[in-house]
């Protein structure tokens, strides 16, 4: 068993993470923090109300003081965050060589690849609607740079905002927005998953006999359609064996019983459950 002992105060007042929106209590709660979410961190976490905290809140005046130091000398992200990780001796050595690396690799990102990464975060924690603001704050970003004729990042990260924000939609199930995305996708830097996500989407939207017509419209990606409907076939069946299609079918035989009280109970316990879902995707 490891045993991690606690350095400095346990702080009443919270410091909330820039760009995460973390509450923290502690320098230990802060190295964790920063460790489980590196690949989102950037320059703004360097900032003197992050040093008084941990000087006054934290009570540890050393490592304040040679913070602010490194703050205003302009220091290196990675230097800045490996400083408090040394100082605090949460992780091993290792872990935090780790997370220097992540820190190193990142501060050759642009800001909209960075900003990118934070809003991709949103997408795997199913913060959807969040997501797909960020993606169209993104976006306008990259048209004002791009009018300017300011230096922007490779087409393929473009095609990648474009194409996650068609994830986030498909999430929502609004496949029809989604689709068009793919599809912006994949005329932004010619990736042809872009236009297998496309087609997904679309079957997805239509029903079977309406998408084999459409299909038989778009000769590009024709095999993956064959492949998509062996995929759906095997999903339908996958999804037969779940226990929330289980509970579909009990609920149809007791409205098919006439058993309505049944029926009603089960049926609201399912709304209930699929409003908790929508609200964790929008992030009520």
């Amino acid at each position: 068993m490891r045993v991690s002992l606690c350095v400095g105060n346990y702080s009443t007042t919270p410091y909330y993470i820039a760009g995460l929106d973390i509450p923290v209590y502690s320098i230990e709660e802060l190295c964790f923090c920063m460790k489980e979410n590196a690949f989102l961190l950037d320059m703004s976490i360097m900032r003197d109300e992050l040093v008084e905290w941990i000087g006054k809140e934290c009570g540890l005046k050393g490592l304040a003081g040679e913070l602010n130091r490194l703050v205003h000398k302009q220091g290196a992200l990675s230097t800045f965050v490996t400083m408090i990780q040394e100082y605090t001796g949460f992780y091993t050595t290792e872990e935090i060589a780790e997370v220097e690396k992540i820190l190193r690799q990142g501060a050759g990102l642009t800001n909209i690849e960075r900003r990118k990464g934070q809003i991709d975060y949103l997408v795997r924690q199913k913060k959807y609607e969040a997501a797909v603001r960020g993606y169209d704050g993104l976006l306008a970003v990259w048209k004002e740079d791009e009018l300017a004729g300011g230096e922007l990042p490779a087409a393929k990260v473009k095609g990648a905002i474009l194409h996650n924000k068609g994830v986030a939609q498909v999430g929502m199930m609004l496949y029809d927005a989604a689709a068009q995305n793919f599809k912006a996708a994949y005329e932004a830097d010619g990736d042809i998953s872009h236009h297998k996500a496309f087609l997904a989407a679309k079957r997805l939207e239509l029903d079977e006999n309406a998408y084999i017509s459409f299909a038989a419209e778009h000769a590009i990606g024709y095999e993956y359609t064959l492949e998509l409907e062996r995929k759906m076939d095997r999903l339908l069946e996958d999804w037969k064996l779940q226990p929330e299609f289980q509970e579909l079918l009990a609920v149809r035989e007791h409205r098919r019983n006439g058993e309505r009280q049944q029926y009603l109970e089960k049926n609201a316990e399912l709304i209930q459950t699929l409003k908790k879902r929508y609200r964790t995707s929008v992030g009520e």
